[in-house]
């Protein structure tokens, strides 16, 4: 079978999968705006459901399709370009300051989170009652920050998430809002489709595991509205929302994409996805505990722990490379 049809599956794949994930969170957030929706749960729901649709749909396919490696690799390889490669690359261009409520309340979430999933699949299976208690837990967490949202009423910071992703809502009228929100989510599933046919075929041409593909290539396809997330957050001086966007997406990631691909095909797990993959995913979630303190006493990621993070990411991906070409 020639190359060249799945390439081009794959490459356009991820650019259309792209574009329809910002338009759809573009229309979902005029429509809900419309509709007379808070902007806090604008921010919390709308935009953190947007950000990681490409990864929902993409594993949802995979699990329907028999393809359990690229399911997961999508999810958890998704979460490692989060820390290492967005946070590492946004770190670079500007040091991200860190709010003190971060390190108390969503990152802790996040490692727990993190800890119960890999909990739950230490028997190298996720069967459909495990994914049920991931998305059991997802809710309960979404129900809670939305409960203790509107109880603080911290209108403005969601505000400015809103902003940092959806610049031209304000501008959409209704009937182009609730066309984009449809179209969009077609688009959707018509690239992710597109996307993990491509994807499948190029590893079989090539013999690699579909879970290569999907913690490299895949990965970091869905992870590209989350970049251009933290990208509009540092240049709106909204450094704290990157950190934010990141965290909030390796909670959709881990709970609700793994959580929907276990429910529409119990998956079998790869002994490496956890001493290899979930992992690192824990270790770089734990590292953000650690983050300097500055002499006026605020938080920042650095541009020093930038490039510590960029060069994680880097020798990881060399890692998975090496398999590949049979180095290691």
């Amino acid at each position: 079978m020639s190359l060249t049809l799945p390439v081009v599956a794959l490459v356009c794949g991820l650019i259309l999968l792209v574009f329809s994930a910002d338009r759809f969170v573009d229309g979902a957030a005029a429509t809900a705006r419309y509709a007379g929706m808070p902007p806090l749960l604008i921010g919390m729901l709308v935009i953190g459901f947007g950000t990681s649709a490409p990864e929902m749909v993409v594993s949802a396919i995979s699990a329907s399709q028999g393809n359990p490696g690229l399911a997961l690799g999508n999810a958890y390889g998704s979460n490692i370009s989060n820390i290492a490669l967005i946070l590492g690359l946004t770190a670079l261009i500007s040091p991200i300051t860190v709010r003190p409520s971060v390190l108390r309340k969503e990152l802790p979430v996040l490692f727990v989170v993190t800890l119960v999933a890999i909990a739950i699949m230490f028997d190298l299976y996720l069967g459909r009652g495990d994914a049920y208690i991931l998305l059991a837990l997802f809710t309960l967490i979404m129900s809670w920050s939305v409960w203790l949202g509107l109880r603080h009423r911290k209108e403005s910071e969601a505000g400015a998430l809103e902003n940092s992703v959806t610049v031209d809502a304000n501008q959409m009228s209704l009937k182009v809002a609730i066309a984009w929100l449809c179209g969009g989510m077609v688009l959707l599933v018509i690239s992710s489709r597109i996307l993990v046919w491509g994807a499948v075929a190029i590893a079989r041409s090539f013999g690699v595991s579909d879970l290569i593909i999907g913690l490299t290539v895949v990965a970091i396809g869905t992870s590209l509205p989350e970049l251009a997330s933290a990208l509009a957050a540092i240049r709106k001086g909204e450094h704290d929302l990157a950190i934010g966007n990141v965290i909030g997406s390796n909670l959709f990631n881990t709970l609700a994409v793994v959580g929907i691909a276990g429910v529409i095909h119990p998956l079998a797990i790869a002994p490496e996805v956890l001493y290899r993959d979930c992992l690192l995913m824990s270790l770089l979630t734990l590292a953000l505990f650690f983050i300097r303190t500055r002499a006026d006493g605020k938080r920042e990621i650095a541009r020093v722990e930038g490039v510590v993070l960029l060069s994680i990411y880097l020798g990881y991906s060399g890692y998975l490379i090496s398999k590949v070409v049979g180095l290691v």
